[in-house]
């Protein structure tokens, strides 16, 4: 257990150095929150109930997605681990006295964790302060919420980590990556809250595994889910079902490893 909690230790470490870049994203993220807030606005404007939501729960969403992109790797489409197998350095990966799953989920955690710090509050305040929301008072919709962040931080790196994996066949998972990038701003709820999405298409959004990055944790929050239990239920089905997709991968990647250039 050491050696993965020293993993992400040094890898918030190595993210929270870069504060300008930080300082940077804080603004783009607000600057971007108020432009989506703006068009939602608009939107419930013309139809004040969307799925449930309400104007201020959907601008409340807005600048919640905004603090969350970052922590949960929404636009993220792969891990650090592709540019490793590119280069041939994943073998000194393999031969680490660990579980190579839990290596990268280690530094995936540490990454989270400082931009969390560093990123995720200013938004949600400057939102607040811009605009009417419906952020909730009661502390266990908050720890409820936590929990679900943090099983959303799971479904996000077991997709990213599979997308990586595809590099010991191909070489290179850059164009996966770019695909799972387009998606997770779809289905996530990144784009546009899952609950405005009609029909069939809303109901198979919902259902994905993306919602579970961003929709379903901020439903909880705002007590617009079905349940917390159920919430739960969701999550953890799905960070079990591609949790355990990508160790079997792992598996087959070890066997399969081939180091470029001999």
């Amino acid at each position: 257990m050491l050696v993965y909690l020293t993993a992400a230790r040094l890898s918030f470490r190595r993210y929270v150095a870069y504060r300008s870049a930080s300082v940077a994203g804080v603004i783009t993220n607000s600057a971007f929150g108020f432009i989506r807030a703006y068009i939602l606005l608009a939107m419930w404007r013309e139809k004040p109930h969307i799925g449930g939501y309400d104007a201020a729960d959907a601008v409340t969403y807005v600048f919640l997605t905004q603090g969350l992109i970052t922590p949960i790797g929404v636009f993220l489409g792969a891990t650090e681990l592709g540019p490793r197998v590119r280069s041939g350095e994943v073998a000194i990966d393999l031969y680490r006295p660990c579980d190579f799953q839990g290596w990268w989920l280690a530094t995936d955690v540490g990454r989270a964790l400082s931009a969390l710090v560093l990123r995720t509050v200013p938004p949600i305040v400057i939102g607040t302060l811009a605009f009417p929301t419906a952020l909730p008072a009661d502390p266990r919709r908050w720890i409820e919420f936590a929990v679900c962040c943090t099983l959303a931080l799971l479904i996000s790196f077991a997709i990213r980590y599979l997308v990586s994996l595809t590099a010991f066949w191909t070489l290179d998972e850059r164009g996966g990556a770019s695909l799972l990038f387009v998606v997770s701003m779809f289905f996530s709820g990144m784009i546009m809250p899952l609950v405005a999405m009609p029909g069939w298409l809303g109901a198979t959004a919902r259902a994905l595994p993306w919602s579970g990055t961003l929709q379903v944790p901020i439903d909880v929050l705002l007590g617009r889910s079905s349940g917390f239990a159920g919430a739960l239920e969701f999550q953890a089905l799905w960070a079990l079902v591609l949790l355990a997709a990508g160790r079997a991968v792992t598996g087959a990647a070890r066997r399969k490893t081939v180091v470029q250039g001999g």
